[in-house]
Protein backbone atom coordinates (compact mmCIF):
# COMPACT_ATOMS: atom_id res chain seq x y z
CA UNK A 1 0.00 0.00 0.00
CA UNK A 2 2.78 2.42 0.92
CA UNK A 3 4.56 1.66 -2.35
CA UNK A 4 1.45 2.51 -4.36
CA UNK A 5 0.96 5.71 -2.38
CA UNK A 6 4.58 6.72 -3.05
CA UNK A 7 4.11 6.04 -6.76
CA UNK A 8 1.01 8.27 -6.77
CA UNK A 9 2.98 11.05 -5.08
CA UNK A 10 5.70 10.81 -7.73
CA UNK A 11 2.97 11.28 -10.35
CA UNK A 12 1.67 14.23 -8.31
CA UNK A 13 5.10 15.89 -8.43
CA UNK A 14 5.24 15.53 -12.20
CA UNK A 15 1.69 16.82 -12.46
CA UNK A 16 2.54 19.82 -10.28
CA UNK A 17 5.38 20.78 -12.62
CA UNK A 18 2.90 21.06 -15.49
CA UNK A 19 0.53 23.28 -13.52
CA UNK A 20 3.34 25.42 -12.11
CA UNK A 21 4.23 26.12 -15.74
CA UNK A 22 0.66 27.27 -16.37
CA UNK A 23 0.79 29.49 -13.28
CA UNK A 24 3.95 31.15 -14.57
CA UNK A 25 2.49 31.62 -18.04
CA UNK A 26 -0.68 33.15 -16.58
CA UNK A 27 1.29 35.77 -14.61
CA UNK A 28 0.84 34.01 -11.26
CA UNK A 29 -2.85 34.88 -11.03
CA UNK A 30 -4.66 32.73 -8.48
CA UNK A 31 -7.52 30.76 -10.01
CA UNK A 32 -5.96 30.52 -13.46
CA UNK A 33 -4.56 27.01 -12.92
CA UNK A 34 -7.87 25.44 -11.92
CA UNK A 35 -9.55 27.17 -14.86
CA UNK A 36 -7.09 25.66 -17.32
CA UNK A 37 -7.27 22.23 -15.64
CA UNK A 38 -11.05 22.24 -16.09
CA UNK A 39 -10.63 23.05 -19.79
CA UNK A 40 -8.34 20.07 -20.29
CA UNK A 41 -10.36 17.64 -18.18
CA UNK A 42 -13.59 18.44 -20.01
CA UNK A 43 -12.20 16.89 -23.20
CA UNK A 44 -10.64 13.95 -21.39
CA UNK A 45 -7.02 14.70 -22.24
CA UNK A 46 -4.14 16.11 -20.28
CA UNK A 47 -1.84 19.10 -20.53
CA UNK A 48 1.49 18.07 -22.14
CA UNK A 49 4.34 17.55 -19.70
CA UNK A 50 6.88 19.48 -21.76
CA UNK A 51 6.14 23.04 -22.79
CA UNK A 52 6.31 24.07 -26.43
CA UNK A 53 5.81 27.80 -25.92
CA UNK A 54 5.82 28.18 -22.14
CA UNK A 55 8.70 26.28 -20.59
CA UNK A 56 9.03 26.34 -16.82
CA UNK A 57 11.68 28.83 -15.65
CA UNK A 58 12.98 28.44 -12.11
CA UNK A 59 12.96 32.07 -11.03
CA UNK A 60 13.01 33.10 -7.37
CA UNK A 61 9.26 33.58 -7.54
CA UNK A 62 8.74 30.12 -8.99
CA UNK A 63 10.91 28.53 -6.29
CA UNK A 64 8.77 30.19 -3.61
CA UNK A 65 5.61 29.01 -5.34
CA UNK A 66 6.93 25.47 -5.66
CA UNK A 67 7.80 25.36 -1.95
CA UNK A 68 4.33 26.58 -0.98
CA UNK A 69 2.74 24.06 -3.34
CA UNK A 70 4.64 21.20 -1.72
CA UNK A 71 3.73 22.52 1.74
CA UNK A 72 0.02 22.62 0.90
CA UNK A 73 0.13 19.30 -0.92
CA UNK A 74 1.61 17.54 2.11
CA UNK A 75 -1.09 19.15 4.24
CA UNK A 76 -3.79 17.82 1.91
CA UNK A 77 -2.33 14.28 2.07
CA UNK A 78 -2.13 14.36 5.88
CA UNK A 79 -5.64 15.76 6.25
CA UNK A 80 -7.27 13.17 4.01
CA UNK A 81 -5.11 10.31 5.37
CA UNK A 82 -6.69 10.95 8.75
CA UNK A 83 -10.11 10.32 7.22
CA UNK A 84 -9.50 7.77 4.45
CA UNK A 85 -7.02 5.01 3.51
CA UNK A 86 -3.59 6.30 2.43
CA UNK A 87 -4.07 5.32 -1.21
CA UNK A 88 -7.41 7.18 -1.36
CA UNK A 89 -5.83 10.22 0.28
CA UNK A 90 -3.00 10.11 -2.27
CA UNK A 91 -5.44 9.92 -5.17
CA UNK A 92 -7.44 12.86 -3.80
CA UNK A 93 -4.28 14.91 -3.40
CA UNK A 94 -3.34 14.11 -7.01
CA UNK A 95 -6.72 15.27 -8.25
CA UNK A 96 -6.39 18.48 -6.23
CA UNK A 97 -2.94 19.47 -7.55
CA UNK A 98 -4.26 22.37 -9.71
CA UNK A 99 -6.29 23.71 -6.77
CA UNK A 100 -3.24 23.28 -4.54
CA UNK A 101 -1.14 25.39 -6.93
CA UNK A 102 -3.87 28.06 -6.90
CA UNK A 103 -3.85 27.96 -3.10
CA UNK A 104 -0.08 28.44 -3.16
CA UNK A 105 -0.55 31.41 -5.48
CA UNK A 106 -2.87 32.99 -2.92
CA UNK A 107 -0.36 32.43 -0.14
CA UNK A 108 2.44 33.83 -2.29
CA UNK A 109 0.63 37.08 -3.14
CA UNK A 110 1.59 39.04 0.01
CA UNK A 111 5.07 37.50 -0.06
CA UNK A 112 5.65 38.72 -3.61
CA UNK A 113 4.20 42.15 -2.86
CA UNK A 114 6.69 42.50 -0.02
CA UNK A 115 9.56 41.23 -2.16
CA UNK A 116 8.72 43.67 -4.96
CA UNK A 117 8.38 46.71 -2.70
CA UNK A 118 12.11 47.67 -2.66
CA UNK A 119 12.24 47.63 -6.47
CA UNK A 120 9.13 49.81 -6.72
CA UNK A 121 10.60 52.21 -4.16
CA UNK A 122 13.82 52.34 -6.17
CA UNK A 123 11.87 53.07 -9.35
CA UNK A 124 9.82 55.75 -7.57
CA UNK A 125 12.94 57.55 -6.38
CA UNK A 126 14.48 57.34 -9.84
CA UNK A 127 11.41 58.88 -11.46
CA UNK A 128 11.37 61.64 -8.85
CA UNK A 129 15.06 62.34 -9.47
CA UNK A 130 15.05 62.31 -13.28
CA UNK A 131 11.59 63.87 -13.53
CA UNK A 132 10.66 62.76 -17.07
CA UNK A 133 7.26 63.59 -18.50
CA UNK A 134 5.39 60.30 -18.13
CA UNK A 135 3.03 59.18 -20.88
CA UNK A 136 0.73 56.36 -19.79
CA UNK A 137 -0.87 54.15 -22.42
CA UNK A 138 -3.59 51.58 -21.86
CA UNK A 139 -6.44 50.00 -23.79
CA UNK A 140 -7.91 46.61 -24.61
CA UNK A 141 -5.59 46.48 -27.61
CA UNK A 142 -3.20 48.76 -29.47
CA UNK A 143 -1.10 49.62 -26.38
CA UNK A 144 2.21 48.24 -27.54
CA UNK A 145 1.89 49.43 -31.14
CA UNK A 146 0.97 52.95 -30.01
CA UNK A 147 3.90 52.96 -27.57
CA UNK A 148 6.39 51.90 -30.24
CA UNK A 149 5.19 54.54 -32.72
CA UNK A 150 5.03 57.30 -30.10
CA UNK A 151 8.57 56.65 -28.89
CA UNK A 152 9.80 56.86 -32.48
CA UNK A 153 7.96 60.14 -33.13
CA UNK A 154 9.30 61.77 -29.97
CA UNK A 155 12.93 60.66 -30.16
CA UNK A 156 13.59 63.01 -33.07
CA UNK A 157 12.95 65.96 -30.75
CA UNK A 158 13.45 64.74 -27.17
CA UNK A 159 15.28 62.04 -25.25
CA UNK A 160 12.76 59.27 -24.73
CA UNK A 161 12.63 55.90 -23.00
CA UNK A 162 9.79 53.40 -23.30
CA UNK A 163 8.92 50.33 -21.26
CA UNK A 164 10.17 47.34 -23.29
CA UNK A 165 8.11 44.50 -24.76
CA UNK A 166 4.92 44.12 -22.71
CA UNK A 167 6.41 45.15 -19.35
CA UNK A 168 3.11 46.67 -18.30
CA UNK A 169 2.45 45.52 -14.74
CA UNK A 170 3.95 46.58 -11.39
CA UNK A 171 7.02 44.36 -11.64
CA UNK A 172 7.58 45.06 -15.33
CA UNK A 173 7.30 48.84 -15.05
CA UNK A 174 9.56 48.95 -11.99
CA UNK A 175 12.13 46.90 -13.88
CA UNK A 176 11.82 49.15 -16.94
CA UNK A 177 12.47 52.26 -14.86
CA UNK A 178 15.32 50.76 -12.88
CA UNK A 179 17.11 49.21 -15.85
CA UNK A 180 16.42 51.51 -18.81
CA UNK A 181 15.66 55.03 -17.54
CA UNK A 182 18.81 57.18 -17.55
CA UNK A 183 19.51 60.74 -16.35
CA UNK A 184 18.55 63.37 -18.90
CA UNK A 185 15.54 61.44 -20.23
CA UNK A 186 12.79 63.89 -21.16
CA UNK A 187 9.93 61.45 -21.74
CA UNK A 188 9.10 58.02 -20.31
CA UNK A 189 6.41 56.11 -22.20
CA UNK A 190 4.77 53.57 -19.91
CA UNK A 191 2.45 50.87 -21.18
CA UNK A 192 0.00 49.96 -18.41
CA UNK A 193 -1.99 46.74 -18.40
CA UNK A 194 -4.61 45.43 -16.02
CA UNK A 195 -6.77 42.40 -15.36
CA UNK A 196 -9.19 44.27 -13.11
CA UNK A 197 -10.06 47.51 -11.32
CA UNK A 198 -7.42 48.94 -8.99
CA UNK A 199 -4.28 47.73 -10.77
CA UNK A 200 -3.67 50.78 -12.96
CA UNK A 201 -4.56 53.10 -10.08
CA UNK A 202 -1.82 51.40 -8.04
CA UNK A 203 0.67 51.87 -10.89
CA UNK A 204 -0.20 55.55 -11.19
CA UNK A 205 0.52 56.12 -7.49
CA UNK A 206 4.26 55.83 -8.15
CA UNK A 207 4.40 56.25 -11.95
CA UNK A 208 1.92 59.11 -12.48
CA UNK A 209 1.26 60.02 -16.13
CA UNK A 210 1.06 63.63 -17.22
CA UNK A 211 -0.29 62.51 -20.60
CA UNK A 212 -2.67 59.53 -20.62
CA UNK A 213 -3.94 57.57 -23.62
CA UNK A 214 -6.71 54.99 -23.91
CA UNK A 215 -6.52 53.32 -27.32
CA UNK A 216 -9.70 51.21 -27.32
CA UNK A 217 -12.18 49.29 -25.20
CA UNK A 218 -13.08 45.90 -26.63
CA UNK A 219 -13.93 42.28 -25.85
CA UNK A 220 -10.47 41.32 -24.62
CA UNK A 221 -9.80 39.51 -21.30
CA UNK A 222 -13.55 39.31 -20.71
CA UNK A 223 -13.00 36.12 -18.72
CA UNK A 224 -11.36 38.33 -16.12
CA UNK A 225 -13.24 41.63 -16.50
CA UNK A 226 -16.70 40.19 -17.07
CA UNK A 227 -17.87 43.06 -19.28
CA UNK A 228 -16.56 45.92 -21.39
CA UNK A 229 -18.10 48.39 -18.94
CA UNK A 230 -15.88 47.01 -16.18
CA UNK A 231 -12.95 47.17 -18.60
CA UNK A 232 -13.65 50.87 -19.16
CA UNK A 233 -13.69 51.56 -15.42
CA UNK A 234 -10.38 49.76 -14.94
CA UNK A 235 -8.67 51.43 -17.89
CA UNK A 236 -9.97 54.90 -16.95
CA UNK A 237 -7.87 54.84 -13.79
CA UNK A 238 -4.96 55.96 -15.97
CA UNK A 239 -6.60 59.38 -16.41
CA UNK A 240 -6.61 60.39 -12.74
CA UNK A 241 -3.19 62.12 -12.57
CA UNK A 242 -3.03 63.30 -16.18
CA UNK A 243 -3.36 66.92 -17.26
CA UNK A 244 -3.74 65.83 -20.91
CA UNK A 245 -6.08 63.01 -21.91
CA UNK A 246 -6.08 61.38 -25.36
CA UNK A 247 -9.05 59.21 -26.29
CA UNK A 248 -9.99 57.30 -29.42
CA UNK A 249 -13.48 58.66 -30.05
CA UNK A 250 -14.21 56.05 -32.74
CA UNK A 251 -14.81 53.80 -29.74
CA UNK A 252 -18.36 54.43 -28.51
CA UNK A 253 -17.51 54.04 -24.83
CA UNK A 254 -14.47 56.30 -25.09
CA UNK A 255 -16.50 58.89 -27.00
CA UNK A 256 -18.93 59.09 -24.07
CA UNK A 257 -16.02 59.27 -21.63
CA UNK A 258 -14.56 62.12 -23.68
CA UNK A 259 -17.85 64.02 -23.38
CA UNK A 260 -17.78 63.57 -19.62
CA UNK A 261 -14.20 64.83 -19.35
CA UNK A 262 -14.94 67.78 -21.62
CA UNK A 263 -17.94 68.74 -19.48
CA UNK A 264 -15.83 68.66 -16.31
CA UNK A 265 -13.35 71.04 -17.93
CA UNK A 266 -10.44 70.07 -15.66
CA UNK A 267 -8.16 68.39 -18.20
CA UNK A 268 -6.93 69.08 -21.70
CA UNK A 269 -8.80 66.64 -23.92
CA UNK A 270 -7.56 65.48 -27.31
CA UNK A 271 -10.02 63.41 -29.32
CA UNK A 272 -8.53 61.25 -32.06
CA UNK A 273 -10.22 59.43 -34.90
CA UNK A 274 -9.65 57.30 -37.96
CA UNK A 275 -12.95 58.39 -39.49
CA UNK A 276 -13.70 61.99 -38.51
CA UNK A 277 -11.38 64.52 -40.16
CA UNK A 278 -12.27 67.36 -37.79
CA UNK A 279 -11.12 65.53 -34.64
CA UNK A 280 -8.24 67.09 -32.71
CA UNK A 281 -6.01 64.58 -34.50
CA UNK A 282 -7.22 62.29 -37.27
CA UNK A 283 -5.39 59.67 -39.30
CA UNK A 284 -7.40 58.48 -42.28
CA UNK A 285 -6.19 55.36 -44.06
CA UNK A 286 -6.53 55.24 -47.85
CA UNK A 287 -5.13 53.32 -50.81
CA UNK A 288 -2.04 55.52 -50.80
CA UNK A 289 -1.25 55.03 -47.11
CA UNK A 290 -2.75 57.63 -44.84
CA UNK A 291 -3.51 61.30 -44.28
CA UNK A 292 -2.88 63.12 -41.01
CA UNK A 293 -5.18 65.96 -39.94
CA UNK A 294 -5.11 68.34 -37.00
CA UNK A 295 -8.34 70.17 -36.18
CA UNK A 296 -9.59 69.51 -39.70
CA UNK A 297 -6.44 70.73 -41.43
CA UNK A 298 -4.33 68.35 -43.50
CA UNK A 299 -0.78 68.38 -42.08
CA UNK A 300 0.76 65.57 -44.13
CA UNK A 301 0.57 62.20 -45.83
CA UNK A 302 2.39 58.92 -45.28
CA UNK A 303 2.86 56.10 -47.77
CA UNK A 304 2.41 53.36 -45.16
CA UNK A 305 0.82 53.30 -41.73
CA UNK A 306 2.85 51.25 -39.22
CA UNK A 307 -0.24 50.12 -37.29
CA UNK A 308 -3.98 50.74 -37.12
CA UNK A 309 -4.94 54.33 -37.97
CA UNK A 310 -6.42 54.94 -34.51
CA UNK A 311 -3.15 53.82 -32.86
CA UNK A 312 -1.21 56.17 -35.13
CA UNK A 313 -3.62 59.01 -34.30
CA UNK A 314 -3.12 58.40 -30.57
CA UNK A 315 0.67 58.47 -31.03
CA UNK A 316 0.60 61.66 -33.12
CA UNK A 317 -1.67 63.38 -30.60
CA UNK A 318 0.65 62.47 -27.73
CA UNK A 319 3.68 63.66 -29.69
CA UNK A 320 1.93 66.99 -30.30
CA UNK A 321 1.04 67.24 -26.60
CA UNK A 322 4.74 66.77 -25.84
CA UNK A 323 5.69 69.63 -28.13
CA UNK A 324 6.76 67.76 -31.26
CA UNK A 325 5.94 69.90 -34.34
CA UNK A 326 3.21 68.39 -36.51
CA UNK A 327 5.37 68.27 -39.64
CA UNK A 328 8.18 66.53 -37.73
CA UNK A 329 5.77 63.93 -36.38
CA UNK A 330 4.38 63.21 -39.85
CA UNK A 331 7.86 63.04 -41.36
CA UNK A 332 8.97 60.47 -38.79
CA UNK A 333 5.88 58.36 -39.46
CA UNK A 334 7.40 57.46 -42.80
CA UNK A 335 9.88 55.09 -41.15
CA UNK A 336 8.08 54.27 -37.92
CA UNK A 337 8.72 50.68 -36.76
CA UNK A 338 6.10 47.97 -36.38
CA UNK A 339 5.76 46.31 -32.98
CA UNK A 340 7.11 42.77 -33.04
CA UNK A 341 4.64 40.06 -34.10
CA UNK A 342 1.90 42.62 -34.65
CA UNK A 343 1.20 42.41 -38.36
CA UNK A 344 4.86 42.34 -39.33
CA UNK A 345 5.39 41.66 -43.03
CA UNK A 346 8.24 39.58 -44.47
CA UNK A 347 9.03 37.51 -47.54
CA UNK A 348 9.92 33.87 -47.01
CA UNK A 349 12.73 32.10 -48.87
CA UNK A 350 10.03 30.56 -51.08
CA UNK A 351 8.92 34.03 -52.16
CA UNK A 352 5.62 33.83 -50.25
CA UNK A 353 4.52 36.87 -48.27
CA UNK A 354 4.31 36.18 -44.51
CA UNK A 355 2.14 38.32 -42.23
CA UNK A 356 3.03 37.74 -38.57
CA UNK A 357 0.17 38.79 -36.30
CA UNK A 358 0.83 36.15 -33.66
CA UNK A 359 0.72 38.56 -30.71
CA UNK A 360 -2.72 39.79 -31.67
CA UNK A 361 -5.99 38.41 -30.34
CA UNK A 362 -8.90 40.75 -30.76
CA UNK A 363 -11.71 41.10 -33.32
CA UNK A 364 -10.71 44.57 -34.55
CA UNK A 365 -7.09 43.59 -35.12
CA UNK A 366 -8.14 40.38 -36.86
CA UNK A 367 -10.29 42.33 -39.32
CA UNK A 368 -7.39 44.62 -40.16
CA UNK A 369 -5.11 41.62 -40.63
CA UNK A 370 -7.55 39.99 -43.06
CA UNK A 371 -7.67 43.22 -45.07
CA UNK A 372 -3.88 43.18 -45.36
CA UNK A 373 -3.92 39.49 -46.35
CA UNK A 374 -6.37 40.35 -49.12
CA UNK A 375 -3.94 42.94 -50.49
CA UNK A 376 -0.84 40.74 -50.17
CA UNK A 377 0.71 38.36 -52.66
CA UNK A 378 -0.13 38.27 -56.35
CA UNK A 379 -3.71 38.40 -57.73
CA UNK A 380 -3.59 34.74 -58.67
CA UNK A 381 -1.74 33.59 -55.55
CA UNK A 382 -3.23 31.62 -52.70
CA UNK A 383 -4.31 33.46 -49.55
CA UNK A 384 -3.76 31.32 -46.47
CA UNK A 385 -4.88 31.94 -42.89
CA UNK A 386 -3.30 30.00 -40.02
CA UNK A 387 -5.05 30.58 -36.70
CA UNK A 388 -6.13 29.03 -33.40
CA UNK A 389 -8.75 31.75 -33.10
CA UNK A 390 -9.14 34.33 -30.35
CA UNK A 391 -9.32 33.70 -26.62
CA UNK A 392 -10.46 35.33 -23.37
CA UNK A 393 -13.59 36.74 -25.01
CA UNK A 394 -15.89 35.32 -22.35
CA UNK A 395 -19.37 34.33 -23.52
CA UNK A 396 -18.70 36.00 -26.87
CA UNK A 397 -15.74 33.79 -27.75
CA UNK A 398 -17.63 31.25 -29.86
CA UNK A 399 -19.63 33.93 -31.67
CA UNK A 400 -16.60 36.13 -32.37
CA UNK A 401 -14.51 33.24 -33.69
CA UNK A 402 -17.30 31.99 -35.92
CA UNK A 403 -17.72 35.48 -37.36
CA UNK A 404 -13.95 35.80 -37.83
CA UNK A 405 -13.94 32.54 -39.81
CA UNK A 406 -16.85 33.71 -41.96
CA UNK A 407 -15.01 36.95 -42.70
CA UNK A 408 -11.85 34.98 -43.46
CA UNK A 409 -13.74 32.92 -46.04
CA UNK A 410 -14.21 36.11 -48.06
CA UNK A 411 -10.42 36.52 -48.29
CA UNK A 412 -8.61 33.22 -47.80
CA UNK A 413 -8.62 30.22 -50.11
CA UNK A 414 -7.13 27.99 -47.39
CA UNK A 415 -7.70 28.22 -43.63
CA UNK A 416 -5.53 26.23 -41.23
CA UNK A 417 -7.27 25.70 -37.88
CA UNK A 418 -4.71 25.19 -35.12
CA UNK A 419 -5.52 23.26 -31.95
CA UNK A 420 -8.90 22.47 -30.46
CA UNK A 421 -9.72 25.53 -28.33
CA UNK A 422 -11.77 27.32 -31.00
CA UNK A 423 -12.02 24.58 -33.61
CA UNK A 424 -15.79 24.14 -33.43
CA UNK A 425 -16.44 27.87 -33.70
CA UNK A 426 -14.05 28.35 -36.60
CA UNK A 427 -15.42 25.36 -38.48
CA UNK A 428 -18.96 26.63 -37.98
CA UNK A 429 -17.97 29.97 -39.50
CA UNK A 430 -16.39 28.21 -42.46
CA UNK A 431 -19.27 25.80 -43.04
CA UNK A 432 -20.87 26.15 -46.46
CA UNK A 433 -17.98 28.17 -47.90
CA UNK A 434 -15.60 27.12 -50.65
CA UNK A 435 -12.55 27.51 -48.42
CA UNK A 436 -10.21 24.53 -48.11
CA UNK A 437 -9.88 23.71 -44.41
CA UNK A 438 -6.83 22.10 -42.85
CA UNK A 439 -6.49 21.07 -39.21
CA UNK A 440 -3.21 21.19 -37.32
CA UNK A 441 -2.43 20.14 -33.78
CA UNK A 442 0.17 22.90 -33.27
CA UNK A 443 1.33 26.04 -35.05
CA UNK A 444 4.70 24.38 -35.65
CA UNK A 445 3.01 21.71 -37.75
CA UNK A 446 1.03 24.38 -39.60
CA UNK A 447 4.20 26.37 -40.27
CA UNK A 448 5.92 23.23 -41.61
CA UNK A 449 3.05 22.73 -44.06
CA UNK A 450 3.26 26.40 -45.12
CA UNK A 451 6.99 26.14 -45.79
CA UNK A 452 6.48 23.00 -47.86
CA UNK A 453 3.47 24.21 -49.80
CA UNK A 454 3.51 27.96 -50.47
CA UNK A 455 5.48 29.60 -53.26
CA UNK A 456 6.08 33.05 -54.74
CA UNK A 457 2.83 34.94 -55.21
CA UNK A 458 1.14 33.24 -52.24
CA UNK A 459 0.50 34.99 -48.92
CA UNK A 460 -0.03 33.59 -45.43
CA UNK A 461 -1.37 35.29 -42.32
CA UNK A 462 -0.50 33.86 -38.91
CA UNK A 463 -3.26 35.31 -36.75
CA UNK A 464 -2.62 34.75 -33.05
CA UNK A 465 -0.63 31.96 -31.41
CA UNK A 466 -1.83 30.28 -28.24
CA UNK A 467 0.57 28.98 -25.61
CA UNK A 468 0.47 25.26 -25.04
CA UNK A 469 -1.59 25.74 -21.88
CA UNK A 470 -4.41 25.78 -24.42
CA UNK A 471 -5.31 22.57 -26.20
Amino acid sequence: MIGVAVAIQVIAVVDALRWLRVAQREHYIAGSVTRFAWRWWRVGIGLPLRGRTSKLVWTRRMRVLAFLTVFLHVGVVIAFAALTPLIVASLISLLLVPATVDGALLLATPIEARALRPFVEQATKKLQTIKPTIVGITGSYGKTSTKVVLAHLVEGTKTVSASPASFNNRAGLARAVNETLSPGTDVFVAEMGTYGPGEIAALCEWCPPTVSIITAIGPVHLERFGSEDVTLVAKSEILETASTVILNEDDERLAKLADTIAAAGKKRLMRVSATRVDADVAVIADDDGGRVYENGKLVGRVATLPTAATNVACAVAAARALGVPAKDAVARLANAPVASHRLETATAASGAVVLDDTFNSNPAGARRALALLSASGSPGGRKVLITPGMIELGRRQFEENAKFATDAAQVASIVGVVGRTNRKALLKGLAGTSVEVKKFRTRDKAAAWVRASLTAGDAVLYENDLPDAYK
